[in-house]
């Protein structure tokens, strides 16, 4: 290659900035929305003003005060909505399940949205205030059709033999106008409230990876919590009091965590968003497809485009001679001019930086793990669907002599429960003895951790059909407690496998997509709803008998084959294991070349930097 082709090596070294100067730019970056000065991070290179800057745990009890509340008023308030929408609203069951459908899956979907707009304009913190305001009032709205008889039906008449007059169109606008809040709310929470934590955390240090780890892991906690609560207390006041005051405590909640997370202002780390990262990612497949006919060198790195880089926010990227066809975006050739600076193509979607490409491989790297955990999420799905109505057909009596059964409903209480015992035993106990064994910050690398989850979803599904089988061999008089050990497994098995991914997809994700990150969570949660009705479907069509006898989805399970379907869905665990494990052992962690956390595989007797040059692949 000439001269002319041969893209410009950079300075190593750039003339250094007065101190003032320094720290002045860091204040613009950590402080937005007009906000309070921050004082220099991480970014800033200086540590004892990033150790100070960085509150950490010092800022959590405002940070998960108003998680706990939050999720404890929208898990109250959407647990038992099938419910409010058939008894009080008169809704047929058909409309309902797929109005919630509707609802639910484009609460999940704005995430994606949610997280556009807060690496792009807002920043988290901004997003987060708007969604929980938001929540806030939607779930007012949602008490209000349930306190105000001019907002819901009447109650269902017995002079006209129980025949029930249906919402009106303004009944109707008011709870989708309430509807409408919460998905706001849940667009901009959802993506957010983990990153947010996390940012609070110096990731240079020892102390605040293992913060950012052990948050990881107390978020989640306090997720297990409100479910047992609301699936307790707020259910107990909807069913036996009245809706009016059950919708509204999980209102004030919200509005309790609007509060909590507002005082805690003047403690928090605001990152300001520095634009569009789906932009940058267009520009590199588009730049690469122009360049498609372009012969790449042995030395490919050698040819590429790599400016020095300037963001404070984003780490620099080591390159990668993964997905090389997309190197073919940094080749400069004699049509890739550069602006006066030496720094900045002239044609954006022509040329761009090795960072911008190696941003593109983080996200293609991620996706084959991510679908792994879309199949996770499908089997761990149709467990829950399918233990309600192992429950409705199993003696539920606590004694024999006890009159009081538990609802069917509630044994999601033993997940939980086995999630929230095992989770700081886990932190607290498990981790270190790992981390003495392994030499690892995390004990065991995330990949690891999430296969653990993997295998341990394919032996809750077989202990299940092994359930199964035996219910259906004594029927309605088997115990309930032969249904805990199967709800215990699943608890333990999202301990290793929910929670590694969240952790998962916000190490690797940049560090401009951290709210993208939060966000894939809940999309591959709307694609394993879509999917599991699929499977549902698709089982129910294919086990049908011509000669009249019920397939495996029967409605009385006494005549289905529930415990054949389990079996079904345990063997699609475990193919999705090898899947796993094969996309495990080609994935390469995120490599920084200047900062040592950008891996999850760091050894703690190596020095940052040999950490940073040593990462391996799981």
């Amino acid at each position: 290659m000439d001269d002319a082709n041969k893209p410009q090596r950079p300075q190593q070294q750039e003339e250094q900035k007065p101190m003032s100067e320094d720290k002045t730019t860091m204040m613009k970056v950590l402080s937005e929305d007009g906000g309070g000065e921050a004082e220099p991070s991480w970014e800033s290179g200086d540590g004892d003003a990033a150790d100070h800057n960085h509150r950490g745990w010092k800022a959590m009890p405002y940070v998960i005060g108003n998680e706990t509340f939050e999720k404890l008023g929208t898990i109250g308030t959407l647990s038992n909505l099938l419910v409010y929408l058939t008894t009080i609203y008169h809704m047929p069951s058909v409309k309902a399940a797929t109005l919630l459908n509707v609802f639910s899956g484009t609460s999940n979907l704005t995430t994606v949205f949610g997280a556009y707009i807060s690496d792009t304009y807002l920043g988290r913190y901004t997003t987060i205030t708007v969604g929980t305001v938001s929540s806030f009032i939607g779930m007012l709205i949602l008490t209000l059709t349930a306190a105000l008889h001019s907002l819901h039906p009447p109650t269902c008449s017995s002079s006209k033999g129980k025949q029930c007059q249906g919402p009106t169109d303004t009944q109707l606008a008011a709870l989708l106008v309430s509807f409408f809040f919460l998905v706001v709310g849940a667009g901009g929470i959802r993506p957010c409230n983990l990153a947010f934590g996390a940012d609070q955390f110096d990731p240079r240090t020892a102390d605040g990876r293992r913060g950012i780890a052990s948050f990881f892991n107390w978020y989640y906690f306090t997720f297990t919590i409100a479910i047992m609560i609301s699936a307790t207390v707020i259910i107990y006041l909807q069913s036996n009091v009245n809706w009016a005051l059950g919708l509204a405590v999980p209102a004030a909640l919200m509005g309790l965590s609007c509060a909590v997370f507002i005082m805690g202002t003047r403690l928090y780390i605001r990152v300001r968003p520095e634009g569009s990262p789906f932009t940058s990612f267009a520009q590199v497949l588009i730049a690469a497809t122009r360049k498609r006919h372009l012969r790449q060198a042995l030395d490919t790195e050698a040819e590429l485009f790599d400016p020095p880089h300037r963001s404070k926010l984003v780490s620099k990227l080591a390159y990668t001679n993964q997905f090389t066809c997309l190197d073919k975006a940094a080749m400069r050739t004699p049509e890739d001019l550069l602006c006066a600076d030496g720094k900045t193509p002239v044609h954006l979607w022509r040329l761009c930086t090795v960072q911008q490409v190696e941003e593109v491989k983080c996200l293609a790297r991620i996706i084959p793990v991510w679908s792994a955990g879309i199949v996770y999420s499908v089997v761990l799905t149709q467990l829950g669907t399918y233990v309600v109505l192992q429950a409705a057909q199993t003696d539920r009596r606590i004694s024999n002599s006890s009159s009081f059964q538990i609802p069917q409903g509630s044994f999601i209480i033993f997940q939980m429960l086995a999630l929230t015992l095992w989770i700081p035993i886990y932190d607290r106990f498990v981790v270190p003895a790992l981390r003495r064994f392994t030499g690892r910050e995390g004990g065991i690398t995330l990949l690891q951790r999430i296969g653990v989850g993997l295998v341990l979803s394919v032996v809750t599904m077989l202990v299940s059909a092994a359930v199964e089988r035996r219910r259906r061999s004594i029927g309605s008089l088997m115990p309930w407690f032969w249904l805990v050990p199967q709800q215990l497994l699943a608890g333990l098995s999202e301990a290793f496998g929910a929670i590694g991914q969240i952790e998962f997809y916000y190490r690797q994700f940049p560090e401009n997509m951290r709210s993208v990150a939060g966000a894939v969570t809940f999309l591959g949660i709307a694609v394993a709803s879509y999917a599991s009705g699929l499977m549902v479907t698709v089982v129910h069509r294919a086990t049908r008998r011509r000669d009249g006898r019920p397939d495996w989805l029967a409605q009385d399970l006494d005549e289905g084959r529930v415990d054949l379907f389990y079996l079904v869905t345990a063997a699609l665990a475990a193919v999705n294991v090898v899947y796993f494990m094969a996309c495990a052992r080609w994935y390469r962690f995120k490599k920084s070349g200047d900062d040592a956390h950008a891996s999850d595989d760091v050894d703690l007797d190596e020095s940052p930097k040999k950490a940073a040059n040593n990462m391996t692949p799981v």
